[in-house]
């Protein structure tokens, strides 16, 4: 498991914080993970061990209540934190799912099927109707070889839609993690770029809108 300090190179995120109430875990469990508090013995350990397992398994069966009972104004509360910790909780959610995919590996559901029903309950929920019926598509490929020679040569002749998903991931990669890449120079440098790039897509936009009036006249 990567460690959640090192792995995103924050020593203040909400996530870590001392003083934040009790979640699933208590703040005592979380000096336990956390490594902060070491002086338990082996027995004590697996005491810790046994008892956050059972509440992480109490919380899933909760979430049973909380999608069927909790109002939608808390719930919608929930997921709209203040503007400064919205990150942490974008973070959490991210880390959320990323468990549930680790967790359910080898579960006798597959996790997409678990998936896709999730998310045709919560259309369902939104139309008020068992009729409303959605396909969910779920697949994990792995990035592999890119011809970086190919990539160069379509950024080079602006074919940026002939740029695969996984040669974009790829290349990003392979660019952020060169000896030239710099992140502070190229924030700078495409901070300016954006306003150019905004106005440009704008003007397409406009641009396609009248020809669609033009059209329907």
């Amino acid at each position: 498991m990567v460690n959640s300090e090192d792995g995103n190179g924050s020593h203040d995120r909400l996530a870590l914080s001392a003083d934040r109430g009790r979640g699933i875990l208590t703040p005592s469990d979380r000096e336990f993970l956390l490594e902060r508090k070491t002086d338990y013995t082996e027995h004590s350990k697996k005491q810790k061990r046994n008892r956050i397992r059972r509440r992480l398994r109490n919380a899933i069966l909760d979430f049973s209540i909380l999608f069927e009972h909790l109002e939608d104004r808390d719930r919608e509360t929930v997921f709209n934190p203040e503007s400064e910790a919205r990150d942490d909780y974008t973070q959490g959610i991210i880390d959320m799912l990323g468990f549930l995919h680790l967790g359910t590996m080898g579960y006798h559901v597959p996790f997409k099927d678990m998936l896709g029903q999730g998310v045709n309950r919560a259309e369902q929920e939104l139309a008020g109707s068992d009729y409303r019926m959605v396909t969910v598509d779920f697949n994990v490929d792995p990035v592999g070889q890119i011809d970086v020679d190919e990539v160069i040569d379509k950024l080079e002749g602006g074919s940026f839609d002939e740029i695969t998903d996984e040669e974009l991931r790829a290349f990003v990669r392979l660019l952020t993690e060169s000896e030239d890449f710099s992140p502070t120079a190229m924030r700078s440098e495409m901070k300016e770029q954006m306003t150019e790039f905004l106005e440009k897509v704008n003007e397409a936009t406009e641009q396609r809108n009248r020809r669609v009036e033009e059209l329907n006249d």
